[in-house]
């Protein structure tokens, strides 16, 4: 394990990050730690990571001078994103990513892939307007009625739910089959899924209640 620590950290990928958006996750997850270009996205914040680890194809000499050689830990081989890189050499009780989710559907689409391969991390990524993060087992959060709430299956998958317009219990959802995106909630949510395959997706400004959603709830086993 790369870095190890006993609170929340903050993920900076090389995409899109705001300042905005970097400051909601750091102020929940202030310890910062950048997947190989993200290193360059966090200096521009004027945000110095603790370690820097990718493959390091995009990262630029001048901030592996500004982040010092010590902080850079270069994992070769090219089998596996940046990202999932991170997500193996991170321990933390709660990953925020930013950077992740932008304007390439194939990098979107690969770190959806990345939550999924590695169900044992409360980890969620922001977007500009959304956030999404893999369903625990089971999950308790309280939002305001009327928040979207979509649920999208990246495997074979079912589940109960209350607290959802549109209760689950019933359906078997998989990736070619039934999704379900557009649900919104009507009252506390109490969500469990069979498997870790069920990705969430709500609101941006649903973070901090997600937060403490997660970390209260159980994870899958490593």
């Amino acid at each position: 394990m790369i870095v190890s620590k006993n609170e929340p950290i903050t993920l900076i990928g090389g995409g899109a990050a705001s300042e905005a958006m970097l400051q909601e996750a750091r102020a929940l997850a202030p310890e910062v730690v950048a997947a190989d270009g993200g290193a360059g996205v966090s200096l521009s914040h004027g945000v110095m990571p603790c370690a820097v680890i990718g493959d390091m194809d995009s990262l630029s000499d001048g901030d592996r001078a500004a982040v010092g050689q010590e902080r850079i830990h270069q994992i070769d081989e090219q089998d596996s994103t940046d990202f999932d890189k991170c997500l193996r050499s991170v321990q933390a009780p709660l990953l925020l990513g930013v950077g992740f989710l932008g304007a390439r559907m194939d990098h979107h689409l690969a770190a959806c892939n990345s939550l999924v391969r590695h169900p044992w991390q409360r980890c969620v990524l922001l977007g500009e307007a959304d956030l999404t993060f893999l369903a625990q087992p089971r999950l308790r959060i309280g939002l305001p009625v009327g928040t979207p709430m979509s649920l999208f299956p990246m495997g074979a998958v079912e589940g109960m739910s209350d607290g959802l317009e549109w209760p689950v219990q019933g359906h078997c959802f998989a990736p070619d089959g039934k999704v379900g995106t557009s649900n919104r909630v009507v009252g506390s949510v109490d969500l469990s899924v069979t498997a870790p395959k069920m990705l969430v997706i709500l609101p941006r400004f649903a973070l901090p209640s997600v937060a403490e959603a997660l970390m209260q709830g159980a994870v899958w086993p490593e």
